[in-house]
């Protein structure tokens, strides 16, 4: 009998050996922060520069003041936040060199912000007042300011809309690309901050709640709540696969929850300090910039049962 037990054991054993993930901690000296995807690389801002990166090393570095907030990607250029000039920079994906920088303003010098990408332009909070930017791609300056509620650093697109979220006044706000205007809104828990479009819905980090919202899109009303932690500053949150991939700050660096269920799936890798997430089908990016790190968490499906 003993024979037995050990192995109808082992095949399990091997089983959740198999299931464990194994991060790859790739070193990236200096402040390792947000991340956009490019392809089978990630784009990261670090101090003073802006880097690409792969799972075999760094392909290429564009230097900046201070590149902040997360960046956007279209068909031929990284557009990247400079919190320093108060610009938006425009980078050639291939060549890795600067072609255009647009006097934008910037809402959030301190980085807690997004560049987004939808609708064919640029967007980014230009003004702690309110003001957003679209911005024309092709012509390289600003076609429209936005009118949206204070404090709203916070952007995604998706669903056909604009998402803007301000973390002083508590709240989203749905813009249509087609006028410009907003014309929806909802409250939200307490300390809003980064979101993401996707998976049937917009997902928002309530971060001093320590939960994330899912809210309608068609509705603009909050359909679901999740608590994670007691705190979510400063992390970061992306969809895709059928799962919300959440960075954190406590307790573990990467939360998977189910987008239908909205059940926490599984809570991956060491406690580390602020930094991003991008997921792509292949694997997931996170960043740590207290650890000088970028990790990759291969093989998204086996990430959680």
């Amino acid at each position: 009998m003993p024979h037995l037990r050990l192995a109808l054991l082992i095949p399990a054993a091997f089983a959740l050996l198999a299931a464990t993930p194994v991060e790859q901690i790739i070193p990236v000296p200096g402040f390792a922060d947000f991340l956009t995807i490019d392809g089978n690389s990630v784009w990261v801002t670090n101090k003073g520069r802006v880097e690409r990166w792969s799972r075999r090393g760094k392909l290429a570095t564009v230097s900046m003041r201070h590149p902040c907030g997360t960046m956007a990607l279209t068909a031929d250029a990284l557009w990247v936040a400079d919190c320093d000039d108060k610009t938006l920079i425009r980078i050639d994906r291939r060549t890795a060199r600067v072609t255009a920088v647009i006097a934008t303003g910037i809402a959030a010098t301190d980085g807690e912000m997004n560049v987004v990408a939808g609708a064919g332009s640029v967007w980014l909070a230009s003004a702690a007042s309110g003001v957003i930017s679209r911005i024309d791609p092709a012509l390289g300056r600003v076609s429209a300011r936005i009118i949206a509620a204070r404090g709203s650093n916070y952007l995604a697109f998706g669903h056909g809309a604009l998402w803007a979220v301000s973390g002083s006044m508590n709240l989203i706000q749905k813009i249509d690309p087609a006028t410009n205007r907003v014309i929806g809104h909802t409250r939200l828990g307490r300390q809003p901050g980064f979101l993401v479009a996707g998976e049937g819905a917009v997902w928002v980090q309530e971060q001093a709640d320590g939960t994330v919202a899912r809210v309608d899109p068609a509705r603009v009303s909050v359909s679901g709540r999740i608590k994670v932690d007691s705190s979510l500053n400063y992390g970061d949150i992306d969809t895709g696969g059928g799962k919300i991939w959440l960075r954190t700050t406590a307790r573990q660096s990467l939360v998977v929850i189910d987008a239908a269920t909205l059940a926490i799936r599984a809570r991956l890798g060491a406690v580390t300090g602020s930094g991003a997430v991008r997921y792509t089908p292949s694997g997931i990016w996170t960043s740590a910039h207290d650890r000088q790190s970028l990790s990759w968490w291969p093989d998204p499906a086996r990430l959680s049962p």
